[in-house]
């Protein structure tokens, strides 16, 4: 979800123009500074979260009725999915500002993360999100119930996006895309029928020159290869006339169903890896990897950032950077804002693609980095957009670079939603 909506039309659209994916997140509905947040503040764009945790810390030490400084901190822990403070300091805020739209909308999504759905619906109900108040109270008992240790399915096709094959209450195979840019389990309108499935909410959109209804419903099983999930929440979404909405896929996969796992995104295999989430297969998939750790962190339902960086004739450095993994997109990366002028990267600006931006029209410019890379993986003069028009402050931090779908073909990738690190490692998966 985002603060104008658009967060059906990812999810439930199955991501039509991916250049949304990170370009698409919403800025802080609430940013406005209190007296010695400053500093804080600016650790936090600049995406230095343990030191920004910190000075929020010591400005409620002595201001503790501070609401500015107690969100932040509890959206720092948040990031890195540290959920007891973030849980500590959201509450501290609500309790402050029981109407503050960002503190609640953070402590709805602390316990989506951790599988309390019913805990969540109080804080969608203030900020005005009944549909989903009655998407999370309509599942009963425990969400997203893991059966079986492992499954390796492979992709069925890599482009222009990727499918692999999964069943859906015991029916046949389906072809479903995935993407990290969405966060929950979406289904064609077809499928939804197929599997007997009835909407608890229904929301009407209105989607460039149509009209969609996204619904939202629960299922009972889904399962890939030999891992199979229980009880989740999902949605779908069709025309007023009852026809599918794109017919590419049968669905798509979106990150609560990859963070609920230990998800190798295994490109260079074309596979994916789905194994039982426990520190124990962490650690094993790091060993596998032979790669160092990289930090990650989860911003806004579903979007994965690490650490990474982008050069034209200067050099960003170190950055924090979008991770976006499966999807349509046929440029590695998209650079925001002023950073393409302000690296001097090369770029066609005499060749405008009209695209859409979070179900927004967006014009970006083919360009050529000499070098984009997260942690040591690199690609040099690889095909990418710049994005001039996007603001390079997107969820209250600066997010110079998001990757996508080409980046990663050399590759496989490892997301371990336990210790929060990110692995990433040329060839495939072993």
């Amino acid at each position: 979800m985002a603060g104008d909506g658009n967060w059906d039309r990812r999810s439930l659209l199955r991501g039509a123009a991916v250049v949304a994916g990170a370009a698409a997140t919403a800025p802080l509905l609430g940013r406005a500074a209190h007296a010695g947040s400053g500093d804080a503040d600016a650790l936090f764009k600049a995406g230095r979260f343990e030191q920004a945790g910190r000075a929020y810390e010591e400005i409620l030490k002595t201001d503790p009725a501070n609401l500015h400084a107690a969100r932040q901190r509890g959206y720092v822990g948040l990031l890195g999915n540290r959920f007891a403070d973030a849980e500590k300091y959201l509450r501290m805020a609500v309790q402050l500002a029981p109407g503050d739209k960002d503190a609640n909308y953070f402590l709805a999504d602390c316990y989506i993360r951790q599988d309390k759905l019913s805990q969540s619906v109080p804080h969608w109900q203030a900020i005005g999100e009944d549909n989903y108040a009655k998407w999370f109270a309509a599942v009963r008992g425990e969400a997203y119930q893991v059966h079986g240790d492992l499954a390796k399915v492979p992709f069925d096709q890599m482009d222009p996006v990727p499918l692999v094959e999964a069943s859906v209450n015991g029916g046949p195979a389906k072809r479903f895309t995935f993407y990290t840019g969405a966060p929950s389990l979406s289904l064609s309108a077809t499928v939804a029928r197929e599997a007997g499935l009835s909407p608890v909410a229904s929301q009407k959109i209105d989607y460039l020159n149509d009209v969609i209804w996204a619904h939202y419903g629960v299922l009972d099983s889904f399962k890939l290869g030999g891992i199979e999930l229980r009880n989740l929440p999902v949605g779908w979404s069709e025309t007023e006339s009852g026809d599918d909405v794109g017919t590419d896929s049968d669905g798509m996969i979106g990150t609560w169903v990859f963070y609920h796992l230990l998800t190798t995104f295994d490109y260079a295999g074309r596979q994916l890896i789905l194994r039982r989430r426990t520190p124990e297969t962490a650690r094993a998939a790091a060993a596998r990897a032979g790669a160092e750790p990289l930090p990650m962190w989860l911003a806004r339902e579903q979007y994965v950032h690490s650490r990474g960086g982008v050069a034209g004739v200067a050099d960003s450095g170190s950055r924090v950077v979008g991770v976006n993994l499966g999807g349509h997109n046929e440029a590695a990366a998209v650079i925001f804002g002023e950073t393409g002028e302000r690296l001097r990267i090369r770029s066609d600006n005499d060749r405008p693609i009209e695209t859409f931006a979070g179900s927004h029209p967006a014009v970006t410019h083919p360009c050529y980095p000499k070098e984009i890379r997260i942690g040591d993986a690199a690609a040099r003069d690889i095909y990418c957009y710049t994005h001039p028009q996007a603001p390079i402050t997107r969820n209250g931090f600066d997010v110079p670079v998001a990757f996508f779908h080409p980046f990663f073909k050399p590759f496989n990738v490892t997301l371990d939603f336990t210790g929060m690190n990110l692995y990433i490692a040329r060839g495939a998966a072993t």
